[in-house]
């Protein structure tokens, strides 16, 4: 049984590549195939934030903290304001989950400080874009926050995607941001027409 490896691999370069090629899947989504074997990553859907050919980084967006809230994060970390953007926390991944990463639009952005990813999708990880959050008159028009993130080195990526571990598509704003957690899986399936019964039958009797 394949076993996902996931390692730190520091701080996501501050420029991913622009010339992308379909190998290089930054923006894209990952999604876990059935028995993938490691239950930290069972029907993840991860959103990759920079993949390079030195290493791949993510956050997955349909894994909640439970008993965690952004209000309640926000009130231990002292940040007033009015009821943030984004009201769950989630598990973004089990690399340093002590840190804290926000998925948001590029409707906010913070020079020096945030990380164009996609089209329309940028990542900040400073205190600054978490008051936004809690400031209507500064905030994303949509926001995730995650603690934690996956991570691969130089190669790990491409051997789980030939390996069949992964399948890709394309990212949408209710995948991202939405707080259908528990279809996020299947809905991103059925964007590649795959039936996520079917699939997991079919891996059930593999």
């Amino acid at each position: 049984m394949h076993k996902t490896e996931h390692r730190d691999m520091g701080q996501p370069a501050a420029n991913p590549p622009t010339d992308q090629t379909p190998e290089f899947l930054t923006g894209r989504l990952l999604i876990a195939m059935p028995g993938i074997g490691d239950p930290r990553f069972e029907r993840a859907v991860i959103f990759l934030v920079d993949h390079t050919p030195d290493h791949a980084f993510g956050l997955a967006v349909n894994r909640p903290v439970e008993g965690l809230s952004v209000p309640d994060l926000f009130e231990r970390l002292g940040i007033d304001g009015a009821d943030p953007a984004g009201g769950t926390v989630l598990l973004g991944g089990p690399v340093q989950r002590e840190r804290g990463f926000v998925l948001h639009t590029d409707d906010y952005n913070s020079e020096g400080s945030t990380l164009p990813v996609a089209d329309g999708i940028a990542m900040t990880t400073t205190r600054e874009v978490l008051e936004a959050m809690a400031d209507e008159a500064r905030r994303p028009r949509q926001a995730v926050l995650a603690l934690g993130y996956a991570g691969w080195d130089a190669g790990q990526l491409e051997r789980e995607l030939q390996d069949n571990v992964w399948l890709t598509c394309d990212a949408d704003e209710a995948l991202l941001f939405g707080d259908d957690h528990e279809h996020k899986w299947s809905s991103a399936l059925a964007k590649l027409g795959v039936s996520a019964e079917r699939l997991s039958a079919h891996a059930g009797r593999a």
